[in-house]
């Protein structure tokens, strides 16, 4: 996609806010207008020539983790995403229905996706999907795909109407968040055809995916390696990401080494597939062990007595941490003795928090941050 192209889609978009030639593509209840003074100085210093090079998008990342950056992608990074994207699924036309806002690295994919294939883009609101209104997808386009989180998919699965229309995507990528066994499997007895998929703003969305025909097959993993990309694990199993769509650095720094590092874990399944195992950031160490959170929710769901859950560290004197397991107030009350039994040794909840306000940000990820500082209440 060129340049010019590129800033028609985003203006279009109404989620960037233009600085100089350098656009700001995020929330627009948080920023640009809280960024740091040294950036936005530097934006109006010299923003204009960093534009004629590389890096003059900026899209809001770590909202979830409290720390707001802004990483610097531009048509260059982009375009390798939609072309690996395209090469993976043997796709040459995109048509997508979006439910996701156009400041989320997902939801801008879409629509750069769909513009460089000229393709379809349908911008949807989620309230309406899930209200039972849903947009009537045009077969004489071609396919059609989705990109939804799983407590999406989850709230969609318990209407067959909405079910019957999902069946309609080729593919339903879901992100955003780890799928517990049983959601996954609902689904695929439903016959959706769900790409489970691991990617983030740094990296222009999904780097690696699994295809539909594996997933409806069992597999459940984040599948292969897209072909702009390549994933290194180190000895500890963290996640390291090369590859042209990668972003360029954060605010006015430059990233300088090949690899970007995450702060994921994974591993490399018995077919090469990548298996995501949580954050390394995100382990519990309780009383000297450590506790992957991501587990302890699968084990809790498995119990049936949570619709959702989040699992958190909270500090403790004797325990260094313990675990503390999340869910939203009102409706049917868990049997929490049911729930402690259904986890094993070190991962078993020592508290666990109702929460009236569950907090959800715009992309339908669970606000940590917002959870963590309740627990500490």
């Amino acid at each position: 996609m060129e340049r010019d192209s590129l800033k028609a889609l985003l203006r279009a978009s109404g989620g960037a806010i233009e600085r100089g030639a350098v656009f700001y593509l995020g929330d627009p209840s948080l920023a640009p207008a809280s960024e740091d003074p040294a950036e936005l100085l530097w934006s109006a210093a010299e923003g204009v020539a960093e534009a004629k090079g590389r890096g003059w998008l900026r899209v809001a990342t770590g909202g979830t983790s409290g720390e707001r950056r802004w990483a610097r992608h531009d048509e260059h990074t982009l375009t390798a995403a939609v072309r690996g994207f395209c090469a993976y699924f043997g796709l040459t036309r995109v048509n997508a229905v979006d439910v996701l806002p156009a400041y989320h690295v997902s939801g801008l994919m879409a629509r750069v996706r769909c513009a460089q294939t000229e393709g379809r883009h349908v911008a949807w609101s989620w309230k309406r999907l899930e209200a039972g209104e849903r947009p009537k997808l045009d077969s004489t386009q071609g396919d059609w795909v989705l990109s939804l989180v799983p407590t999406q998919v989850q709230r969609l699965l318990v209407s067959p109407e909405a079910v019957a229309w999902l069946r309609e995507f080729k593919m339903i990528f879901v992100g955003g968040g780890p799928v517990w066994p049983e959601l996954a499997d609902s689904a695929a007895r439903a016959g959706l055809r769900l790409s489970l998929s691991y990617g983030m703003t740094e990296t222009a969305a999904m780097v690696a995916a699994l295809r539909p025909e594996d997933f409806l097959a069992g597999a459940r993993s984040c599948g292969g390696v897209l072909p702009h990309a390549r994933i290194t694990l180190d000895e500890d199993g963290r996640i390291g990401i090369a590859g042209e769509s990668i972003f360029l650095g954060y605010g006015s720094s430059k990233r300088t080494d090949e690899i970007f590092w995450t702060e994921d874990l994974g591993r490399w399944d018995e077919y090469g597939h990548l298996e995501i195992l949580g954050r390394r950031d995100a382990v519990i160490i309780t009383g000297g062990k450590k506790v992957q959170p991501q587990e302890v929710e699968a084990a809790l769901r498995a119990s049936g007595e949570f619709n959702d859950v989040a699992v958190i560290g909270v500090p403790n004197a004797e325990w260094g941490e313990i675990v503390v397991a999340c869910y939203p107030a009102g409706g049917r009350a868990p049997d929490l003795a049911q729930a402690v039994a259904s986890v094993r040794g070190a991962m078993k909840p020592k508290r666990f928090l109702a929460v009236a306000d569950w907090p959800r940000t715009a992309q339908g990820k669970i606000n940590r941050a917002q959870l963590k500082a309740l627990a500490l209440k």
